[in-house]
């Protein structure tokens, strides 16, 4: 039931890591009442095993006439995880996990790594299903966010007014840090409600805001409802690409918010896609790109040291702090990151190999988009687009400004951008058959205007 165990900690691996194994594993959903709410196909499986696995709690929870080995999980657990089964192949084995196994616990690890084929889960209900019982919520409509060994920054990207979330907690003291975190990113007076040891006989309940909690830590078992409620002047986060240019701390490297709107349309970010974020700048558009979905993932390459470090930072500040920062020059840095979905080039389009290099990174159906405010850079996207098709636009945007009394537009300077879905083949046509139109020189001057347009 609990969101505070181990195996909520665990990611997910790969079917070329499997483990075979010989007989089924029978996965046991218990909650913190033990064994009197296990069913008796549950109480059957346990009993008839001759290893029990699980965590020390879960382990207390089942009595001695299950005359089973208990084998506590290792730390870490997931690289243990094909060793302990090959230790124990051909023995019957129940796994214990916290409430429904499949619902970030342990079910998926094991389905990774053994095989769903060799499961048998018996779920139980999760924390979640209990919590939205006692709150009167439904639970199709609540989002479920766990804080078991992942970074709390990730609660940021949830944070919208009025919206209902429950958090797996890692323990005893995580109701205290989100209350913190709720208070520095606006959201103090959003209600808070702990609700401890669930459908167990010691099942308890704290409330009240963030602005005001104060409440000792309690059960390292719990879960944490909240009701998210801005303050007057908190920043507002929409869902939708184009978030304020003010949500970024930057020195003037930014893709400005109108701008970063259209390039998060061109390069269409869908569930659990990589992007190669190329000239990180302050990490807008890799920011953008993973709050899109929380599945989606980005890695931003920066040369700057200082500027990766800022990367870094608002990441962690807009929720999704699992943003990876490469610092290093392209096309050099590029060498050996996974293959991207997408790749957006910000800056550097004059640097040699930087654009042939992310070209040919990009697999079938891929999509690259590049923008630029130079002449030079602009004649390297003027020749790609004659090689490659794609779509190449200028975008131009103007503010209105106070003209002594009066009011005028002033105007950005126009921005250049390319953006293609590689075709099946076009690697052959981008081999030594065409050269890139270089600049006459690699000026300063002009990566800095480039850089001036980077996320």
């Amino acid at each position: 039931m609990s969101a505070g165990s181990a195996e909520s900690a665990v990611s997910s691996g790969t079917p070329e890591s499997r483990t075979p194994v010989p007989v089924t594993v029978t996965v046991v959903g218990i909650g913190a009442d033990g064994w009197a709410g296990l069913g008796p196909g549950a109480r059957e499986a346990l009993r008839g095993a001759e290893v029990i696995v699980g965590g020390p709690r879960q382990l207390g929870l089942v009595p001695e006439e299950c005359a089973g080995e208990r084998v506590a999980w290792p730390s870490p657990l997931r690289p243990a995880v094909p060793r302990l089964f090959a230790e124990h192949a051909g023995r019957r084995v129940s796994v214990l996990a916290s409430g429904d196994p499949m619902f970030f616990g342990i079910g998926r690890t094991l389905a990774d790594e053994l095989g769903p084929e060799r499961l048998r889960v018996l779920p139980h209900p999760s924390s979640a299903s209990y919590a939205c019982a006692r709150l009167g919520w439904p639970l199709d409509g609540t989002e479920v966010v766990s804080l078991v060994g992942r970074p709390l920054d990730a609660l940021a990207a949830a944070l919208q007014p009025a919206r209902r979330l429950l958090l797996l907690s890692a323990g005893a003291d995580t109701p205290a840090e989100v209350a913190a975190l709720l208070r520095e990113r606006g959201y103090g007076p959003s209600a808070m409600t702990v609700l401890e040891q669930l459908g167990g006989d010691r099942e308890a309940r704290r409330e009240g805001t963030a602005d005001a909690w104060e409440h000792p830590a309690g059960d390292p078992l719990n879960v944490i409802a909240v009701v998210c409620r801005p303050a007057p002047d908190a920043l507002r986060l929409p869902l939708v690409p184009g978030l304020p240019d003010e949500a970024f701390d930057h020195d003037g490297q930014l893709t400005k918010r109108h701008i970063r709107a259209a390039t998060l349309a061109a390069l269409g970010p869908a569930p659990g896609e990589l992007l190669w974020d190329v000239g990180g700048g302050s990490g807008s558009i890799g920011i953008e790109w993973m709050r899109a979905h929380r599945s989606c993932r980005a890695v931003t390459v920066e040369r700057d040291p200082v500027r990766a470090g800022r990367i870094t930072r608002n990441a962690a500040a807009l929720g999704v702090p699992g943003l990876r920062v490469v610092t290093g020059a392209a096309p050099a840095a590029l060498d050996g990151l996974p293959a991207p979905d997408a790749v957006f080039i910000g800056g550097g389009l004059t640097a040699p190999g930087l654009l042939d290099a992310c070209w040919a990174a990009l697999p079938a159906g891929g999509r690259l988009v590049a923008n630029t405010v130079t002449l030079e850079s602009e004649a390297v996207l003027a020749d790609r687009h004659r090689r490659h098709g794609g779509e190449l636009v200028r975008l131009a945007v103007a503010h209105a400004v106070p003209v002594g009394g009066f009011t005028g537009w002033r105007q950005a300077m126009p921005v250049t951008q390319w953006s293609v879905v590689k075709r099946g083949g076009d690697d052959a046509a981008a081999s030594g058959r065409h050269a890139v139109v270089p600049a006459q020189q690699p000026v300063r001057a002009a990566e800095a205007a480039e850089g001036a347009l980077t996320s």
